[in-house]
């Protein structure tokens, strides 16, 4: 079933069974926990077509500020005919709803469920701050380089939905902090890059060019 779901081009037929999907995902005991957890965000999330420049990297949804603001955002219309931005909105309401079974997971004893329950949640509404709450705690207590350098990446891309700007002076002081893995300032400069307009200082140079190994890449392939 979950192969048939990540090969369908249609992005309504994943959202419609994202409801579904996250109780496999919250089953510690189901076969299918993992697969169901990382196709869960797909259909939430704008499609980036390969950008990958500060301006795109971590925005899931269309930038307010130079697009008009809806529910659906900007995303075309699906091969069924229906806009696209009807599946996008429908799948972020289900995750949504069910983010405090998701935040649950950030407890889970596997790194690759942790680091798929925060990347889901980045496509979750946070009026209320419930989801950054949540990474914060969590990083409080995450000795996993990669699951920390998720959760700063998580951080961003919620904080790129939902301005907040001491995150985004959080996410400064990350990458600043000799004391992190080099995975987690890694994430916190890209995280910080995004966030923010201003030409990246003469340390981010340093610290990007002593950090970015070929090494730390094949490390960190394990985000999503």
């Amino acid at each position: 079933m979950l192969g048939g779901l990540c090969a369908d081009d249609s992005r309504a037929a994943v959202a419609l069974a994202v409801p579904f999907l996250i109780p496999i995902a919250a089953d510690a005991r189901h076969p299918h926990r993992a697969a169901a957890l990382g196709v869960l965000s797909g259909p939430a999330r704008a499609r980036h077509f390969g950008v990958a420049s500060r301006d795109e990297l971590l925005l899931h949804r269309t930038d307010p500020q130079r697009h008009a603001p809806d529910d659906y955002d900007d995303y075309g219309v699906e091969v069924t005919g229906y806009p696209a931005g009807w599946s996008v909105a429908a799948a972020r309401a289900a995750i949504t709803a069910e983010a405090p079974t998701l935040l649950s997971l950030l407890n889970g004893s596997a790194p690759a469920i942790r680091i798929d329950a925060a990347y889901t949640l980045a496509t979750a509404a946070d009026p209320d701050h419930t989801v950054r709450t949540g990474l914060a705690t969590r990083l409080a207590t995450e000795h996993d380089a990669v699951v920390r350098a998720a959760l700063l990446l998580t951080a961003a891309e919620t904080t790129r939905a939902h301005a907040h700007p001491p995150t985004v002076w959080w996410l400064r002081e990350r990458w600043q902090d000799r004391t992190e893995a080099p995975e987690v300032r890694l994430a916190a400069a890209i995280g910080w890059l995004c966030l923010t307009d201003e030409p990246a200082p003469e340390d981010l140079h340093q610290t990007l060019s002593t950090l970015a190994t070929d090494e730390r890449t094949h490390t960190m392939d394990a985000l999503p």
